[in-house]
């Protein structure tokens, strides 16, 4: 099992990751609040020759299911952009945001602009590495945050390999039971590529996106240790950054 954390340096990520002792890192390629093209990462072959995997996380803004062209077009664009950009990092995968639409009326649309995503994609070749759709935390109108949404937008996408991001945070947030949460995944994508284990500040099915370190949070830290026992994927903490060293020093201990 391989645990790390995301970095809050890109400017040295490999140092960050060993400073923590982490066998795997995630980290931005570009500004995660701008539009801006990757450009070549000045430790780009550290990077690759490190025994620490990488996984390179998606800008924000980034919502392909938009019915908005204006923001469903350079979404695509910085999708494909961002996933060579992690090629060359040596990246497993670019996480993506299952994103959102305007009124229950679009959903189906978002569906299909997410399929379209890969279909377009595949003309050209495919991404460079795999893209892992992340479930989210908030949103009436998203395309990951309820399972049952998670399921109608695998029906479209899983054909063409999407991998899977499960955030425990997002999850217990959105208003789904963390207790089988691997089992039930699963049974519905087939796969968990990588797991995001953060702890929530805010309440079960509260909608809120805000991560707490392990020992701070509203979710039990033994029931954590059982999502990322039972996944059977890489692990990455993106907790509060005073405190990440004790939740990995916590993972370490109840792994054991």
């Amino acid at each position: 099992m391989r645990i790390g954390a995301h970095v809050r340096q890109d400017s040295d990520p490999i140092g960050f990751g060993e400073r923590l002792g982490a066998e795997v890192i995630q980290m931005f390629v570009v500004d995660p609040q701008s539009w801006d093209k990757p450009q070549p990462h000045p430790q780009a072959e550290r990077i690759k020759a490190s025994p620490i995997d990488v996984v390179v996380h998606s800008t924000y803004q980034i919502n392909v299911a938009s019915t908005n062209n204006r923001l469903r077009m350079p979404s695509r664009n910085a999708v494909a952009q961002q996933a060579q950009a992690a090629a060359e990092l040596g990246a497993f995968g670019l996480v993506v945001h299952g994103g959102h639409v305007r009124s229950d009326a679009e959903i189906e649309a978002g569906i299909v602009n997410w399929r379209k995503l890969f279909e377009r994609q595949q003309d050209k070749g495919g991404f460079a590495v795999p893209i892992l759709i992340e479930n989210t935390a908030g949103g009436n109108h998203a395309m990951a945050r309820h399972f049952d949404s998670i399921a109608r937008l695998w029906d479209q996408v899983g054909e063409f390999g999407a991998g899977f991001c499960l955030d425990t945070c997002h999850a217990w947030a959105g208003g789904e039971e963390l207790i089988g949460v691997v089992d039930r995944i699963r049974a519905i994508t087939g796969r968990i590529d990588l797991v995001h284990l953060n702890s929530s500040r805010d309440e079960f099915n509260s909608g809120a996106d805000r991560h707490a370190n392990f020992a701070d949070g509203t979710i039990d830290p033994q029931l954590l240790a059982e999502v990322c026992r039972t996944a059977d994927a890489p692990v990455v903490l993106e907790t509060p950054a005073e405190g990440i060293a004790d939740d990995l020093a916590y993972l370490r201990e109840h792994l054991d």
